[in-house]
């Protein structure tokens, strides 16, 4: 199978892009209005893109609540969807008005951030406290004048991590147990069932070749 992304002449019912650009992490987004109402969100085109400065974004279809709640306040936090609060995710993404409160339409509690304003989900064993770099405006689609989506980059000022999941000087992933999004209504958890390891090689002294160690990683990234 191959087609045109510009025609989508695929023949299936639903376009197959977001079903083979998988897992996606979710990034469930708080933020307050001017008028401070909270709002909570999923976004799947969310990502880590840099940690030096540390930087993630996400990318909103239309001018949603997220968005203008953003540009208004120049912040927001991204807290981490889990097995234990999939409904909860789930209920989050419901297109209500933006005088609606998301933390009390999906049953949850919002806790104070200590660098912004917007505040992270409680439920949650990690949320990140970011400021908003600038938002970019992505090129119209084909025979459209009007961008249809806005990506959003904010940086990563302050990380709330649960105690109970730091072992031995790392964060136990799969005891948080993160969701993530695959095609159509589908989603995936991370767990220690379905996690590995592998070391990156390690290059010869002339550069020509290279070996994988079949050992515990040395705590080295090469």
């Amino acid at each position: 199978m191959y087609y045109d992304t510009k025609n989508n002449q695929h023949g299936m019912a639903h376009d197959p892009f977001k079903a083979v650009v998988v897992p996606r992490p979710i990034g469930w987004i708080s933020s307050l209005s001017p008028d401070g109402v909270l709002n909570l969100a999923p976004y799947s085109f969310f990502n880590a893109v840099s940690d030096k400065p540390p930087m993630v974004i996400f990318s909103s279809g239309g001018r949603k609540d997220s968005l203008k709640n953003i540009e208004a306040s120049g912040e927001f936090t991204c807290s981490i969807a889990t097995d234990a609060l999939r409904s909860a995710m789930n209920m989050s993404s419901a297109a209500v008005g933006p005088e609606i409160d998301e933390f009390k339409l999906a049953g949850l509690s919002p806790a104070a951030s200590r660098f912004v304003k917007a505040p992270r989900v409680a439920q949650s064993p990690v949320a990140l406290e970011c400021r908003l770099w600038k938002t970019l405006e992505l090129p119209p689609p084909e025979g459209k004048s009007e961008s249809l989506w806005t990506v959003v980059f904010g940086e990563v000022i302050g990380v709330y991590i649960d105690d109970h999941y730091l072992r031995d000087g790392r964060v136990d992933v799969a005891a948080m147990r993160p969701i993530a999004r695959l095609g159509y209504m589908d989603y995936a958890v991370v767990g220690a069932e379905n996690m590995f390891g592998l070391n990156r090689p390690t290059v010869s002294p002339d550069g020509k070749s290279a070996t994988v160690e079949d050992k515990a990683w040395d705590g080295v990234y090469r």
